[in-house]
């Protein structure tokens, strides 16, 4: 079994919990490869005799990934492993890590994988594309947690015409709007003050951000709907668009983004027998 440590190197301080996750994989007889999920500043100083082979390479016939760090990390890493079709496990090494399986002191039960105790969760992701006022594509992606369009800095409030199926859903100005998985759910939506959906549910969401309007409410839709999303006016310094966290994409007055439940699938590796409840309320209600 080829395996694919990804740890966060900013999170991961010292490789300490990759050093010792190989260890344990080697000693029950993966063959495990090292490499980074992104390039680091110049300035990073990896430890001396560190090695990291080349994502790229590896990838092709790897049978899994492991990544180490937050949920950011973690999302970071989905795509790869979506694009691959391989399935990821978590190991968290962050503040709530929802995603992960694993938390860094539980290492020894990757001792599983080459024995292939584990099963296989799948979790929805979003198909997001973004179309100009005159019709030039401008953005395609996938999202295993949201797609959040929020206003600018100095921006006052953005204008929004949300449609399902090409009906009028929703129209409000607010801070923003957020489209996300059940995955998602317990991220951004959540502080929004939208509604848990449990994964195996499937279904998506629409959560306004602070909106200026009486009935602008979360509405949980159906896999198969699509939702378009129009920008009315935005405010002299824009609206943004951001897809799991990552680069924000400048949105202008006529764009249309449309979310649709995407084709691919993620796949979370599962070595525990917990409860999606269990996880709730150790992540939620525990924190102290």
């Amino acid at each position: 079994m080829k395996i694919i440590l990804m740890p966060n190197p900013y999170r991961d301080k010292q490789f300490k919990y990759a050093m010792r996750a190989r260890e344990i994989l080697e000693e029950s007889g993966a063959a495990v490869h090292l490499c980074l999920p992104f390039d680091v500043d110049r300035d990073f100083d990896a430890p001396a005799g560190m090695h990291f082979d080349d994502l790229k390479t590896e990838v092709r016939g790897a049978d899994m990934l492991v990544c180490f760090g937050g949920d950011g990390t973690i999302l970071h890493a989905s795509k790869l492993a979506t694009a691959n079709h391989l399935p990821i496990l978590g190991v968290n090494i962050g503040t709530m890590g929802f995603i992960a399986e694993l938390e860094a002191g539980e290492l020894e039960l990757l001792r599983k994988l080459p024995k292939k105790e584990y099963t296989l969760e799948p979790r929805t992701m979003l198909d997001v594309t973004v179309t100009g006022a005159s019709g030039q594509h401008l953005l395609h992606e996938t999202a295993l947690n949201d797609a959040v369009i929020t206003k600018g800095a100095i921006a006052r409030v953005v204008q929004m015409s949300v449609h399902c199926d090409g009906v009028e859903a929703a129209n409000f100005s607010g801070d923003g709007v957020i489209l996300c998985t059940p995955t998602g759910s317990t991220a951004y939506s959540l502080s929004a003050g939208g509604p848990i959906i449990e994964p195996a549910a499937k279904n998506f969401l629409i959560t306004p951000i602070c909106a200026h309007a009486m009935q602008a409410k979360s509405i949980v839709v159906a896999p198969k709907r699509v939702i378009d999303v129009y920008m009315g006016k935005v405010g002299r310094h824009n609206a943004f668009l951001s897809v799991d966290g990552g680069r924000a994409l400048r949105l202008n007055m006529g764009d249309r983004i449309t979310v649709r439940v995407s084709d691919k699938v993620t796949r979370l590796v599962r070595l525990k027998d917990t409860n999606f409840f269990e996880i709730l309320n150790r992540k939620f209600t525990d924190r102290g």
